[in-house]
């Protein structure tokens, strides 16, 4: 794998979380807008969709963090490393590094949860059209298999996990912290999507409240991607998460 380096970019829909806005970003103590994590998330897939292809977007495993923020405009470079058994991807930012992504060609658990709480949440159904079309080559990640393919990027996945956040459990500025992405296939552009969702766990820390989700991914019957998903969905004034 080679690195790939984009520019980060906030795409308009965005705008509805304060927090990616200039306006917002700074009331809560940043210099900038912070760019989405789903999008850095995007940045970050292209080196391992570039080697292992689709037949990572149909049974690999991605976890993603993010531990400081990507701002609107930031030179981004997506540096990938061996590690065992997979692929360890940073987004670095002048030589800092903001978020990291591990990937496996094959996940190696069942996805299931031990967290304390089972709160199930109204599922949502989702046209893959519209926002989610052309997501990755919106946000500057411009591979052509999706095209040519004619199936929808794996940020899609947490992209959909976040309007569930969106949706259920926040009403200011929030920020997506945390993802782990279990792959059992792709999908296609115009098809419907399934999501089903139970909040697993609720706690406080020093920069807010967060909220932890497990989420379920059907189309046509059929699971596409599980993931148990982490946000701060209320964020203590002027302290930076």
């Amino acid at each position: 794998m080679e690195t790939w380096s984009v520019r980060a970019r906030n795409l308009p829909e965005h705008a509805a979380n304060p927090i990616h806005t200039d306006e917002g970003g700074r009331a809560a103590g940043f210099d900038a807008a912070l760019v989405a994590g789903v999008t850095v998330y995007a940045y970050l897939t292209r080196p391992v969709v570039e080697a292992w292809g689709v037949d990572w977007l149909s049974r690999g495993l991605a976890e993603i963090e993010f531990t400081s923020p990507v701002l609107d405009d930031d030179p981004v470079d997506c540096v990938p490393e061996a590690v065992d058994g997979g692929v360890e991807v940073r987004a670095m930012v002048g030589g800092d590094s903001r978020a990291r992504l591990v990937a496996m060609p094959v996940a190696d658990d069942d996805g299931s949860s031990t967290r304390p709480l089972h709160q199930p949440l109204e599922p949502q159904v989702e046209a893959l059209v519209g926002e989610w079309e052309g997501y990755g080559l919106r946000t500057g990640d411009d591979l052509g298999l999706y095209s040519e393919a004619g199936i929808v990027h794996p940020a899609v996945w947490p992209g959909l996990a976040n309007s569930v956040v969106k949706r259920n459990l926040v009403e200011g500025p929030w920020v997506h912290t945390r993802s782990r992405i279990r792959h059992h296939g792709t999908a296609r552009v115009g098809a419907t999507a399934l999501v089903e969702a139970v909040v697993v766990d609720r706690f406080e820390t020093r920069s807010g409240s967060r909220a932890v989700l497990d989420i379920r991914i059907s189309v046509d019957g059929e699971l596409v991607a599980s993931l148990e998903h982490e946000a701060l969905v209320s964020l203590h004034p002027q302290r930076r998460p």
